[in-house]
C-alpha cells in the first residue's frame, strides 16, 4: 500500500513499490521507478525534462529516474530526467531537504544528504555518505567523494576527495565527524594521510572507497581540490 495525496499526479509510466508516502501537489512523470518506504513531501517534481540547453526536445525515451528505498525528499524539490547517460539515480537512505534541485544524469548515493536550496548540476556524482551543506552549487561533471562535506554556500567547481571537507578559500581538511559517524575510526590515520598528503591507504576497505572515487574522476576528467 502507498499513501498518495489526492492532489498528487502520478504518470502512467511511473512504477511504485510499497509503503511510500507522496504529498500534496507532487508531480511524478516520465519513466520513473520508486522503491519502498520513501517519503516524498508536497510540491515535489520528479521526472521532469532535463534543464539542458542542448536537450530541449523533452524526449523521455531511453531515460529513467530510479529512486531506491527509505529516502526522504522534502518540499519543493526537483529531480530531473537524464538526457546523456540514461539514468538519474537516488539510491537508499538519502535525505534531500527543502528546495533542492537534482539535475539530469546525477547520482546521489546511499546515506548522502543534500540540504536546503542546494543545486546539483547535470552529470554530478554525490557518493555514499557525502553531505552537501545549505545553499551549495555543484558544477557539472563534478564528483563529491564518499563521506565528504561541501561547506554552506559553496560554489563547488572541482571534485572533492572522500572523507574531506571543502570550504572555499581554505585548505582541504579531514571530515572527522563522518569518520566517527560511519565507523572508520580505526582507519583515521591513513584516511588523514590520504586527504592531506595523497598517500594511498593500506586498508582494503578504504582503498575500495578511494578506487571508486578515482574511477568516476577518470571518466569526467575534472580537477580535484
Amino acid at each position: 500500500m502507498n499513501k498518495i495525496h489526492p492532489t498528487a499526479i502520478i504518470g502512467n509510466n511511473v512504477k511504485l513499490g510499497s509503503n511510500n508516502t507522496i504529498g500534496a501537489y507532487t508531480i511524478i512523470e516520465g519513466f520513473v521507478e520508486i522503491g519502498d518506504s520513501n517519503t516524498i513531501s508536497s510540491h515535489v517534481v520528479i521526472g521532469c525534462s532535463a534543464t539542458d540547453t542542448k536537450k530541449t526536445d523533452n524526449n523521455f525515451e531511453n531515460s529513467k529516474v530510479i529512486i531506491g528505498n527509505r529516502n526522504e525528499i522534502r518540499e519543493f524539490c526537483i529531480i530531473e530526467q537524464p538526457c546523456y547517460e540514461n539514468l538519474t539515480i537516488i539510491r537508499d537512505d538519502v535525505f534531500i531537504m527543502q528546495g533542492a534541485h537534482i539535475s539530469h544524469d546525477s547520482l546521489i548515493d546511499s546515506h548522502a544528504v543534500v540540504t536546503n536550496t542546494s543545486v546539483i548540476a547535470g552529470i554530478v556524482k554525490v557518493l555514499k555518505g557525502a553531505n552537501i551543506a545549505m545553499g551549495c552549487t555543484i558544477n557539472q561533471y563534478t564528483v563529491i567523494g564518499h563521506y565528504s562535506i561541501v561547506a554552506t554556500g559553496s560554489a563547488c567547481m572541482k571534485n572533492v576527495k572522500p572523507f574531506s571537507r571543502y570550504i572555499p578559500n581554505k585548505s582541504i581538511s579531514v571530515n572527522t565527524y563522518a569518520i566517527k559517524k560511519y565507523g572508520f575510526v580505526e582507519f583515521e590515520s591513513e584516511i588523514t594521510e590520504y586527504v592531506m598528503n595523497d598517500i594511498y591507504p593500506s586498508s582494503t576497505v578504504v582503498r575500495l572507497i578511494i578506487d571508486e572515487f578515482n574511477q568516476w574522476v577518470s571518466i569526467y576528467g575534472r580537477d580535484t581540490y
